[in-house]
């Protein structure tokens, strides 16, 4: 073989190798939120870390998804057990009527501000957004408060925070139209410290059905989002000037059986996304997995953390925490939720 072709064989599998590259996740404790939960059901978890191994879940319960009594459950954590529940909010609105509240999402701004965020309303096609905040790391939180016409918060995912202070909230709308449901994704940007918000659409004339959008933060101010999709695969769109304009949806390599995911950046660079590996059947929500990527687009599964036929897993929440343990809570069978610690 001449030397020229071995050298670029060698340097196309160093490449390879480069990008392919993962880190080696394991998984370090599991263990259920809710001991004796106070509900029959509940779904749409969210994870935060207020101080140093210190973290908050909260999740909707009730009787039943879209029921009036369901509501938003906070539970801290004490050395690594989580404590009971409580009922930090009701659907109620102002005017005495009894509405179902959905997907809370909780998030810490560099500030030290904890603000809860969840939805409001008779379903996804008409809610509302709402939010309370805590300053001492929710031990008491605010009076419940209306976001503006228009916005609507982060629709299941965190937002996150740009080194220059600026917060990205990921969300998206269902709307029902003369030609059926359409999902739409945006961002919502708050240079504020979440004082006030800009909504920012994303690709509205795409063919494809995308909600609940998760963010990968790459280098040079560009910005990856993962969609859950009608569609059969998890979608994504890019931005390169931090979240201000942003390209077309396209597919990804993944799968998606029109099940919400979440996907973080890693301190290190790496991302990670937690997903239903599955597409659309009668059974897709049975398998919730961890994936880990160099680039965004090339993933490898590296951990089932359930499978079990006739179970429901899913709507996963991940962030890593201060001493770089990753921490996810997810639905277990609607019954429950779980709450995962690995390593890296």
């Amino acid at each position: 073989m001449p030397v020229l072709i071995y050298l670029i064989i060698i340097l196309n599998i160093a490449i390879i190798s480069e990008v392919n590259a993962q880190i080696k996740l394991q998984k370090v404790s599991e263990k259920m939120v809710y001991v004796f939960p106070p509900f029959k059901e509940c779904h749409a978890s969210t994870i935060v870390e207020v101080e140093k191994n210190r973290f908050l879940i909260a999740a909707f319960g009730g009787s039943k998804e879209g029921n009036k009594d369901v509501s938003i459950w906070l539970s801290k954590n004490l050395d690594n057990n989580w404590l009971k529940p409580k009922m930090i909010d009701t659907g109620t609105s102002s005017d005495g009527i009894d509405y179902p509240c959905w997907n809370p999402v909780l998030f810490k701004s560099r500030s030290g501000k904890l603000t809860l965020f969840y939805k409001v309303g008779p379903s996804p096609r008409e809610w509302w957004g709402m939010y309370k905040t805590s300053s001492d790391n929710g031990k008491n939180w605010s009076s419940s408060t209306r976001l503006p016409y228009g916005i609507l918060g982060p629709i299941k995912n965190k937002p996150i925070q740009l080194e220059n202070g600026i917060i990205i909230s990921p969300s998206s709308t269902e709307i029902k139209n003369e030609e059926g449901l359409s999902w739409k994704i945006h961002v919502e940007m708050s240079h504020d410290d979440g004082a006030n918000w800009k909504k920012i659409p994303i690709d509205q004339k795409t063919k494809f059905d995308v909600i609940q959008p998760s963010v990968l933060i790459h280098d040079e101010g560009r910005l990856q989002l993962l969609c859950r999709s009608r569609n059969n695969s998890l979608m994504q769109v890019y931005s390169n000037d931090n979240g201000l304009k942003w390209g077309k949806v396209t597919r990804t390599k993944l799968p998606n059986p029109n099940s919400g995911t979440d996907a973080i950046t890693l301190k290190n660079g790496y991302h990670l996304l937690v997903y239903n590996p599955l597409k659309n059947g009668g059974d897709d929500r049975k398998k919730l997995s961890v994936a880990v990527s160099k680039n965004g687009i090339d993933w490898e599964d590296q951990i089932i953390l359930e499978e079990k036929k006739g179970f429901e897993f899913s709507y996963p929440a991940v962030i890593e925490s201060s001493d770089g343990k990753i921490h996810i809570s997810y639905t277990y069978d609607r019954k429950n939720i779980k709450h995962v610690i690995l390593t890296y």
